[in-house]
């Protein structure tokens, strides 16, 4: 009986195998007929909006004949894609006078590079991330999502399934690694249906760093771990105004990595006892680690560091008891606006889309608008630390 049982590895091995094809797919189901997912395009109110004017002077822009034409439904209704409201948006920036309508960051002004970590699964990284990301490019900037987490849940997110569209050296760890087959990482890149969103994505072969670091310190290299990431993102600093590190849910090296290149910190919490208790340890971990790695000569001037309340219900009493708890500690340092737990944000997920990809119509009207209320209000607050940074009034 034992000896026809099979091994354990052999069944994970199976399942694994079984259910990349099944999301595989899934995936040809839902973004037909490349399998490519392609961004949906805003109504001239939304797209007014995220200009920055009036839905009526928009029109009267469209009926000039000025700038990029709205596709019109034969129900008389306009939209425009993400490309036509950059186009837009420069197209008002040539013709004001001060005003600006690009954000993107002046000469002198360093590129922002936000690290999004936590060591706890589920405290809300990739969603933070991801939004964070997607709404930065929504409002002009130039943006690069780095995805540091061998799950690739960021990769996933922008369309591509880690197993059958990543291949070898096509992550981060291709920029980082220890031999020579070390490559620039805008070889890695790849664009996004996000107009102004590029990734770096990931897969399993970034846990090569975690393995491959302890041999490389043992071997005396020269150029040491923790600066590897911000040389490689430093490389590619002056194509973008601000990149994203979602880090995976570790305090290993690639995470240290990552905070030795941020600018800035994110650091996500969920609002109960035993998720905060979790973030303490974090926080004790990364405050030893860091002391040692700036004593060997890392740069840690953050321009901001930040904790980021995530799925929140303000009707849980304890949550509440929680923020106000952590509010009381860290004080200006828990961002004002809450990310709310959201059943719009988890349903868009299960098509692996995000809030700012699905239509209003696709959810009760007050769940999707109070789900957006809460991104957009943590976002903006980001925004503005960023904006700050710069020296800028937002």
């Amino acid at each position: 009986m034992d000896a026809a049982k099979p091994k354990m590895t052999s069944v994970i091995a199976a399942d694994g195998s079984a259910l990349s094809q099944e999301l595989n797919e899934l995936r040809k189901t839902l973004f037909p007929p490349e399998s490519k997912k392609a961004l949906r395009s805003f109504s001239s109110g939304e797209a007014a909006k995220l200009i920055g004017i009036a839905d009526g002077y928009l029109r009267q822009l469209s009926l000039g004949g000025k700038g990029p034409q709205p596709d019109i439904s034969t129900g008389g209704r306009r939209s425009y894609t993400l490309d036509q409201i950059n186009e837009l948006r420069k197209l008002l920036e040539e013709g004001s006078k001060g005003k600006r309508y690009l954000p993107q960051r002046l000469d002198g002004e360093q590129c922002q590079v936000l690290s999004v970590v936590n060591f706890k699964g589920g405290s809300g990284k990739t969603t933070t991330a991801a939004h964070l990301a997607q709404f930065l490019a929504l409002k002009g900037y130039r943006v690069l999502a780095v995805d540091l987490d061998p799950q690739a849940s960021l990769t996933a997110l922008h369309g591509y399934q880690p197993e059958f569209d990543i291949g070898a050296n096509e992550t981060l760890y291709g920029a980082i690694r220890y031999d020579h087959g070390r490559r620039p990482l805008r070889e890695v890149v790849r664009s996004t249906y996000f107009s102004g969103l590029d990734l770096v994505p990931a897969n399993l072969e970034l846990m090569e760093f975690e393995h491959d670091t302890p041999k490389a310190l043992v071997d005396g290299q020269s150029e040491t771990f923790f600066g590897r990431v911000a040389t490689a993102l430093g490389d590619l600093a002056d194509r973008y105004d601000v990149m994203v590190l979602d880090c995976p849910p570790q305090l290993g090296f690639l995470t240290l990595g990552a905070l030795c290149a941020a600018t800035s910190i994110l650091i996500t919490v969920h609002p109960q006892m035993l998720d905060v208790m979790s973030m303490c340890q974090f926080l004790l971990m990364a405050s030893d680690l860091l002391s040692v790695v700036q004593e060997a000569g890392a740069d840690l001037d953050y321009d901001f560091i930040r904790y980021v309340v995530t799925r929140y219900e303000p009707s849980d009493g304890p949550q509440t008891q929680m923020v106000a708890f952590m509010r009381s500690l860290f004080r200006e340092r828990v961002l004002t606006n809450t990310m709310l737990k959201s059943t719009a944000i988890s349903d868009a997920g299960l098509s692996k889309q995000t809030l700012y990809e699905v239509g209003r119509e696709n959810f009760t009207r007050a769940t999707y608008d109070r789900a957006l209320e809460s991104l957009d209000a943590v976002n903006t607050e980001v925004e503005a630390l960023m904006q700050r940074a710069w020296g800028r009034e937002p």
